[in-house]
């Protein structure tokens, strides 16, 4: 599982997700360098800072406070602070003690003294000076995380110049993470190690200057082709109406309207939509801030909007005020998109390829997909666009063309899809779900719907 942040209080520590294996952090939003670690069996408030000589970093040192069936995270937050100022003063917290081991490290965390630079070192040099300070999205990062700190964990304070000089134990390393986790998570883990070895060398010139991911031989990727064509939608929205979760219902067809990613999507906030514009703000998409777009709304997906936020207050009414697809998460938010494909067949990405395909059926051409998915348009011409002139006029016929094109396969006999969709744009409305925190554009937003 991902790491989370959120501020750590007993209430919020018992009601983490246990994971089915390894384990991941809970980071404290208040207190920097305090966190849970998660496992299967345990839980325990831990410390990690960078010991410092000379006013230089010397080295990082994660130490273990209690297990959270021990301490309160009150009194756990109070060691926190004494053991954070103490590694801050370049001491120890506790001097003379065996190293401790992060869950799931194997082989254990201690300090390397060789002088040399290790891939903890270098993984957070690279996190802080590369990816944050580039706007790299948070689940990019955490994906880069959990390669680092799961997969690569018995080698978190092997120096670099080891791995350089030793790409052998890389070659085995992507060998063993391939029968144990699979082709795709060991070519995606290699990448991120190339990634912060190239980055290291840039300020270590004493590494060795081939990159030692460049010895594996990769594994062989496809393309998963699970898209849907318009001959398949008619089952599918009946499994769809047959969801037991209207919000999770409500989740899927929007993804399959707008071909956006679902993580994405996860995300969206009731102040992202400007009904008066009939556009939904991607504020952070796969890339990060920098790639944030704005997605035409189509009439169908004007009310997909509706019925959910409608549905949101309805189940939480609390997580409805900040999220459009509110759970009973710690987020609150959707988190889990995933469905048992007994019940729904496609979900995910499948329905990001779903909207590519309906699109050629519809007409749609490929440069106008592309725009409306975000995707990075290559030549020299493609800088001349400006997508938002398009976005109001031209991108949202055509987003309409594909709703259409979706909701043409639609089963209307089908009792379940009837009772969902029953309600129409009027009584959707009349519903008066507050659309924003704003009574103002809550209203604005219903004559916008209803125009549309």
């Amino acid at each position: 599982m991902a790491d989370v942040r959120l501020l750590l209080t007993d209430k919020e520590i018992a009601r983490l997700p246990t994971p089915n294996e390894g384990w991941y952090l809970a980071r404290d939003t208040e207190l920097k360098g305090f966190f849970v670690v998660v496992g299967k069996r345990k839980r325990t408030f831990t410390v990690q800072g960078d010991l410092r000589e000379d006013g230089k970093r010397a080295t990082s040192v994660r130490v273990a406070i209690g297990d959270v069936k021990e301490l309160s995270t009150r009194t756990a937050r109070a060691t926190a602070k004494e053991y954070l100022a103490q590694i801050s003063r370049g001491q120890h917290p506790k001097p003379g003690s065996k190293p401790s081991r992060i869950a799931g490290g194997g082989d254990g965390t201690t300090a390397h003294q060789s002088g040399g630079i290790t891939l903890r070192q270098a993984w957070e040099r690279y996190r802080d000076a590369h990816m944050i300070r580039k706007g790299r999205s948070e689940r990019t990062i955490e994906s880069y995380r959990d390669h680092v700190e799961r997969i690569f964990a018995n080698w978190l304070n092997t120096p670099l110049e080891d791995l350089g000089s030793h790409p052998a134990k890389v070659v085995e390393r992507h060998d063993e993470i391939t029968k144990a986790n699979g082709p795709y998570i060991a070519n995606g883990s290699m990448r991120t190690l190339r990634a912060i070895y190239a980055h290291a060398r840039k300020a270590n010139k004493t590494l060795p200057p081939d990159n030692p991911v460049g010895a594996i031989d990769w594994n062989g990727e496809k393309r998963r082709d699970t898209g849907m064509g318009p001959g398949d939608l008619k089952a599918w929205f009946a499994e769809l109406s047959a969801l037991d979760n209207p919000i999770r219902r409500e989740f899927h067809l929007f993804t399959l309207l707008s071909g956006c990613r679902p993580t994405a999507l996860q995300e969206t906030t009731p102040g992202d939509i400007d009904f008066k514009r009939r556009i939904l703000h991607i504020p952070r998409p796969k890339g990060g801030s920098k790639r944030a777009f704005d997605i035409p709304l189509s009439r169908e997906m004007i009310r997909c909007l509706i019925r959910v936020m409608r549905f949101g207050h309805q189940m939480h009414p609390s997580h409805a005020r900040a999220w459009i697809f509110p759970a009973d998460s710690v987020s609150g938010h959707i988190v889990e998109q995933k469905e048992d494909r007994a019940t729904l067949s496609k979900w995910g990405n499948d329905l990001r390829q779903s909207f590519r395909t309906i699109a050629a059926a519809a007409g749609v051409s490929e440069f106008d997909a592309k725009l409306l998915m975000n995707h990075a348009i290559p030549g020299v011409n493609a800088g001349y666009i400006t997508r938002p002139k398009l976005l109001e006029d031209h991108l949202r016929r055509q987003q309409q063309a594909i709703s259409s094109a979706v909701f043409a396969a639609l089963n209307t006999n089908n009792p379940s899809i009837r009772r969902w969709l029953k309600s129409t744009s009027s009584q959707i409305l009349n519903a008066q779900v507050p659309i924003i925190n704003n009574d103002a554009r809550a209203e604005q937003g219903q004559s916008s719907a209803t125009a549309a």
